[in-house]
């Protein structure tokens, strides 16, 4: 599978912009391609896509994590590129104006075979789930839940071993200690912490990003 960093606070390609929020494209050998969040400004959002060579006309389905501005500024915008997508919301989230079909979530779901959604958790955030190789690839907004529950949620379809996006105000630090690789995004706040922590298998997080496993 491949993770590609499109929306975040800092750039690691030349020609993208940063912005406060978040947003990655997922893809997965015989499924969809999938775009989890789509940052806080649909210009921005549709400026990168454009230089990573990504056409808004080829995302199949989008993944909202949940409804902060910061994660959603983009999808009106997306939608009126690409009318055809069909979107997964958790549960709390308005139905988005525009979108082809909308899945509400609040229980955990498969959404394609190796691909779930933890379920919205605590009534305001969902996580992707994928299964690839070495294990389960976790895909987080903010955490906003915390990262134990989020875990916790996740391990229902296996061991997670992989763990990408923003992890907000976490401090148990020791929860990452059994994880592959951590790549700590948007709004984590403990990011040198953590590769201090973990330097071996802490990748840095940015526009541009390529997470290939």
């Amino acid at each position: 599978m491949k993770i590609t960093i499109v929306y975040d606070n800092e750039v690691l390609k030349e020609g993208l912009k940063a912005d406060w929020g978040f947003s990655c494209l997922v893809e997965v050998e015989g499924g969809p391609r999938i775009l989890f969040d789509t940052g806080a400004s649909g210009s921005i959002l549709l400026h990168n896509l454009e230089k990573l060579n990504i056409d808004p006309a080829t995302i199949q389905e989008i993944f909202i994590s949940h409804a902060h501005w910061d994660h959603t500024g983009g999808l009106v915008d997306l939608l009126q590129r690409n009318k055809g997508i069909k979107v997964y919301v958790p549960g709390s989230f308005a139905e988005p104006v525009g979108a082809r079909e909308v899945v509400s979530i609040k229980e955990p779901l498969q959404i394609h075979e190796n691909i779930f959604s933890t379920g919205e958790l605590k009534g305001i955030e969902q996580s992707l789930v994928v299964k690839a190789k070495e294990g389960l690839v976790l895909i987080n907004g903010c955490s906003h839940p915390g990262l134990r529950a989020i875990l916790h949620a996740a391990s229902r379809f296996g061991k997670v071993s992989a763990l990408i996006g923003g992890l907000h105000g976490f401090t148990e630090l020791d929860l990452l200690e059994d994880l592959k690789l951590i790549c700590p995004c948007h709004c984590t706040r403990l990011k040198s912490e953590i590769k201090r922590s973990y330097p071996k298998k802490c990748l840095d997080c940015g526009a541009g990003k390529v997470v290939e496993l």
